[in-house]
């Protein structure tokens, strides 16, 4: 009787699980992904600094950062098509100011607007969407949804580059802003049109209080309230600030370090190349080792490539063995960025489960973000004392370490915890 109602449920779970991929490969990839690509042009035809310039990405990352603190609240008050939609409006009128900006205040103020609309269009929400719809195997649709950034970014790179840099004109950018916001319209209309919000109260497909935890799949979890109470949380959150302060703060200046060394430019573009590609596919696999193997092993995984990722940067030179370290950084670095993607809705999911996933998720995205906006400057400072930026690595990759060593800690008690809780609902069931 009620076979048909499930498949159309189990379709629309599909639909919408798409319409993420879609909105991450257009909004991340083409408007984030490939940012430095339209640097040199606008600083060119505007004769705008670079470091003033530059302010402009620190107005995204606060922005982004402020608005995701409230992001289970606004989840709860609009709902997530609402946001979304909204995401993908602020994002084109984004685009069409970046078209006719002629100042940093006024790049500033886009970047200021992207900032809120990434946190309703990135990973944020489509951790939020998956969590709600695929209750299973969660890990595995979330890498492979994130790792639409990816290939859109690889395709945004094919299509704007060329109109970025035209010949007559200094200002092919403004074209290319243009072009990206008529795509980001063309795909919120597909989104408005497909994707359906799941009824408010629908519990036919949520977690059991009593299931005992398996790995991809969901539990009752913690009330926000208690959960911020726990010494748990503040230790996956200061783990979490440390790893986006670090991966993003390396990840900035690796092409610059490279050359710095004496590798050829060609050389860091493929390297630059070749990472980004991996990091599609570990994006994909990072999921699908979650649901396997659990939090804890993935996590060491990711962690310890990140470690050889600042080491490789840190032994980097112009020689035979410069060259193979740095592929070898290529390839540890795309195994360590799903740290800041991918494990942050399944940090929120399998430490503090369904009850506060929205608030823990949208918090753990901020406080990820707070620590790009630092990681950048503290890596540059670095270099300004000490003429390279081989310290820093070092630092890093001790930091790394410690934050390894530090989740370990944060996942023991929270299992613990979570074991409490859910014999507790056993024995009031019984």
């Amino acid at each position: 009787m009620d076979s048909k109602p499930k498949q159309q449920k189990n379709t629309q779970k599909w639909v919408n699980v798409a319409m993420c991929a879609i909105m991450i490969f257009t909004c991340l990839g083409f408007c984030s992904s490939n940012k430095s690509l339209y640097l040199s042009a606008i600083t060119d035809a505007l004769d705008i600094k670079r470091s003033a310039y530059s302010l402009a990405t620190s107005c995204r990352y606060i922005s982004t950062s402020i608005i995701n603190i409230f992001f289970g609240t606004l989840v709860y008050k609009f709902g997530t098509k609402k946001l979304m939609l909204s995401g993908f409006v602020l994002l084109i009128v984004s685009m069409l100011l970046n078209s006719v900006a002629t100042s940093v205040v006024m790049f500033c103020i886009s970047e200021a607007i992207s900032g809120i609309a990434f946190s309703w269009s990135g990973t944020a929400m489509v951790g939020g969407i998956i969590n709600r719809w695929c209750k299973e195997n969660t890990g595995t649709v979330m890498g492979a949804v994130l790792a639409a950034n990816g290939i859109g970014g690889a395709l945004a790179a094919q299509i704007v580059t060329p109109i970025i840099y035209q010949e007559g004109t200094a200002f092919g950018y403004r074209d290319a802003y243009r072009l990206v916001a008529l795509i980001l319209l063309v795909v919120g209309i597909l989104v408005a049109i497909f994707f359906k919000e799941k009824p408010r109260g629908e519990i036919d497909d949520s977690p059991s209080p009593t299931r005992k935890k398996a790995r991809g799949r969901s539990w009752v979890g913690i009330d926000y309230n208690a959960a911020k109470k726990k010494g748990f949380f503040y230790g996956a959150a200061i783990c979490i600030f440390l790893t986006g302060m670090c991966l993003q703060g390396v990840g900035s200046v690796a092409s610059a370090h490279l050359l710095d060394k004496g590798i050829a430019t060609a050389l860091v573009a493929t390297v630059a190349s070749v990472s980004s590609l991996l990091l599609t596919c570990s994006k994909f696999l990072t999921g699908f080792l979650y649901d396997k193997l659990g939090l804890r092993k993935t996590i060491s995984i990711c962690c310890v490539a990140s470690v050889l990722t600042m080491l490789s940067l840190a032994f980097m030179d112009n020689s035979s063995l410069g060259t193979a370290l740095a592929f070898i950084y290529a390839i540890v670095h795309a195994v360590a960025l799903p740290l800041e993607t991918v494990m942050l809705p399944l940090y929120a999911k399998d430490l503090f489960g369904e009850t506060s996933y929205n608030k823990v998720m949208g918090m753990f995205v901020s406080i990820n973000t707070a620590g790009y906006a630092i990681g950048g400057p503290l890596i540059n400072l670095g270099y300004d004392l000490f003429g390279t930026y081989i310290p820093m690595f070092y630092l890093t990759s001790g930091i790394m370490l410690a934050v390894l060593i530090g989740l370990q800690f944060v996942i023991t008690a929270a299992h613990k915890e979570q074991k409490l809780i859910v014999s507790a609902q056993e024995s009031v069931n019984a």
